[in-house]
């Protein structure tokens, strides 16, 4: 018995579709050629497949068996090629601000080291979810828990926390600051990046909270308001890590609550690689 893909997808299209004529435009074919093709399938299999004693074309209890069976015979052959197509593309590790600071580099290193055949791209996303929710990216390092049911989230390590002040601020050649010694100049507003910053007002009780806040969009915007003097900025450690700037002064934050980074993906993975991935970040950070 010879029942080619072809066929299945004939089957397939007949039952979504109701009528010969409608499926076989839903397959770019002619309606007699479509006909053929559920005629050589029903003499493949030897049964009747269609009941066609209406207009509207039902499949019968064997036919209904066969296109359970011919639907997953096609979805399991997309979900292959989706995966063959996605081993000649590079792996796509998404981040806002940082990605594992310190550590971000002996992880790109030992991933090529170990897997010189399966490229890895390191991409910015300015969004909450780092492109995981827009299938920009395959895995993401967070700071932030993305309210997406589609993504799953696991806690890597924490981070103390930083301030970012101009370099020329009383406070930038300090070992260390209070929460409170922020917001001792009422002119100095504070910087947020709402979307996938990890500061807020709440960090600091009610009578200590900045008088102003300034929105931006980005870890860019970020740094550049603050270099000119326009505000200043609480981030992760690892943001300070990553993105050195002459005018800005990272100095640690005594009192302020460590923040944790997050490693993310899709709940259904988008490269055949992302457990691999997954275990390689564990193993650096555990190291």
């Amino acid at each position: 018995m010879d029942v080619e893909l072809r066929h299945l997808r004939a089957l397939a299209a007949i039952a979504e579709a109701g009528t010969v004529t409608a499926a076989a435009a839903r397959l770019h074919m002619t309606q007699p050629a479509l006909s053929r093709t559920l005629a050589q399938l029903e003499a493949r299999v030897g049964v009747g497949l269609v009941d066609r004693s209406s207009r509207h074309l039902e499949l019968t209890e064997a036919g209904r068996t066969l296109l359970g069976h011919g639907r997953a015979i096609l979805a399991h052959l997309d979900a292959a090629l989706a995966d063959t197509r996605a081993v000649d593309r590079p792996l796509r590790l998404g981040y806002t601000c940082a990605v594992l600071g310190q550590q971000t580099v002996p992880l790109l290193r030992t991933w090529r080291q170990a897997h010189p055949h399966a490229p890895l791209e390191v991409v910015r996303q300015d969004n909450s979810t780092a492109g995981l929710a827009t299938g920009d990216t395959d895995v993401a390092v967070l700071r932030t828990v993305p309210a997406d049911p589609r993504i799953r989230t696991e806690a890597l390590y924490t981070e103390d926390r930083v301030a970012a002040l101009p370099d020329d601020h009383p406070l930038a050649g300090h070992d260390r600051v209070r929460l409170a010694d922020l917001t001792s100049d009422p002119a100095l507003p504070l910087a947020l990046w709402p979307d996938t910053g990890t500061a807020s007002v709440d960090l600091w009780p009610p009578e200590q909270r900045p008088h102003r806040t300034i929105e931006v969009r980005n870890v860019d915007e970020w740094l550049n308001l603050i270099a000119t003097g326009s505000a200043f900025g609480v981030g992760a450690a690892g943001t300070a890590e990553s993105h050195g700037h002459p005018g800005v002064r990272f100095v640690p934050v005594a009192d302020a609550p460590a923040t944790t980074v997050y490693l993310a993906c899709p709940a259904h993975a988008t490269h055949p690689r992302t457990e691999e991935f997954l275990a390689a970040v564990r193993e650096v950070v555990s190291a």
